[in-house]
């Protein structure tokens, strides 16, 4: 029996089609089509400003959209030979957790969705609500920010801002305890997650996984430690977060735990600080001087990294963009294949993947 899973299904995030091939209930094969929603960003770069490209680069993850300003602003910034001022770089690396908090308060309430649970899905939305509260009142936007500028920041926080932060993360911690309590311990979920979609450490490396699904494979590896330093992460101590079973529980226990660990990353974010201006000096019409540069960062999804190429003029030659999404799915044929139909949900609903970060 060939099932059509798709491309309008609640678990795939969007218009992704899995043709799924049955024996029974187990899943013999599983092909993922994508494409339904490709908007061709790599292209449309290339006849656009470089200021123009924040508003398009940040609907491809709509779920962490500041977060995916950060690295193309910071390729843009590596090529002038500038750098954004520290109370610019603070705020950026705020708004970046901010934006981790949001997508996995959403993905913690969605799981329990995932195998029959309601609750815990609006309780997901009400606690983003706290954030995304916050996101548009530094930068105007609840989905797409476009507050990044090359050299540093349209605005400077508004009033009172960091002090309502303070009491957000409160309430991110309050939501996590609850998830842990009401998804985590429960005992339907953990039979319907644990030893399910297990991914080995070694082939989800070799297939390009990155982000919390690869360390829930056991492996210890944040860009935000490990890569290239960007953004004031050096300045912060942080635990990065692993799990070594590699199934659904574990990509969302490592969730919870890092949803956990962005709050605290914030708090001492808002306590350090600095004064100062938000921009610095760039010419009011940006022309960025020859070259190519990559960029990567540790995106709410994974590893998300631009290579851009310029060859002097407003806008860039030559995008090409490294999502997480993309390449986490590309497992789904082998991790899918054996399992039980029902099991297919979870799994997908555990990646957590954005269709927008797939389709570029």
């Amino acid at each position: 029996m060939i099932l059509n899973l798709g491309p309008q299904h609640p678990a795939t995030h969007g218009t992704l089609r899995i043709v799924v091939r049955l024996d029974g209930e187990r899943v013999i094969s599983a092909d993922p089509i994508i494409g339904y929603m490709h908007r061709g960003y790599e292209k449309l770069t290339e006849f656009r400003t470089y200021p123009q490209i924040t508003t398009l680069i940040n609907r491809i993850d709509w779920l962490s959209s500041f977060a995916n300003e950060v690295p193309f602003i910071a390729a843009a910034e590596q090529l002038m030979g500038i750098q954004a001022p520290p109370r610019a770089q603070y705020i950026r690396t705020t708004l970046t957790e901010l934006s981790r908090i949001a997508t996995f308060l959403l993905f913690l309430g969605e799981m329990g969705l995932q195998v029959g649970a309601l609750t815990p899905a609006f309780y997901g939305f009400r606690d983003r609500e706290h954030i995304l509260n916050l996101i548009e009142a530094a930068t105007g936007g609840r989905f797409h920010p476009n507050f990044n500028r090359i050299g540093g920041l349209k605005d400077d926080l508004p009033w009172g801002w960091v002090n309502d932060t303070r009491t957000a993360m409160k309430t991110v911690f309050d939501a996590c305890d609850t998830f842990e309590d009401l998804v985590a311990g429960n005992e339907i979920f953990e039979a319907r997650t644990r030893s399910i979609g297990i991914i080995p450490a070694e082939l989800g490396a070799a297939y390009g996984v990155s982000g919390s699904n690869l360390r829930a494979s056991g492996v210890n590896w944040d860009l935000r430690r490990d890569g290239k330093p960007y953004l004031v992460y050096p300045e912060l101590d942080f635990r990065v977060w692993t799990h070594p079973d590699g199934d659904s529980y574990a990509r969302y226990w490592v969730r919870l735990q890092e949803t956990r660990e962005a709050a605290r990353m914030v708090l001492q974010l808002l306590d350090k600080m600095p004064s100062g201006p938000i921009m610095t000096k760039v010419p009011l019409i940006i022309k960025v001087p020859a070259g190519e540069v990559w960029v990567e960062t540790e995106n709410p999804l994974g590893q998300m990294g631009y290579y851009v190429v310029s060859r002097g003029a407003t806008g860039p030659f030559r995008v090409k963009i490294r999502s997480a999404s993309f390449s986490n799915v590309s497992i789904l044929p082998w991790l899918l294949r054996g399992v039980f139909v029902a099991d297919v949900i979870t799994i997908l609903g555990s990646l957590y993947f954005i269709l927008g970060d797939i389709d570029r």
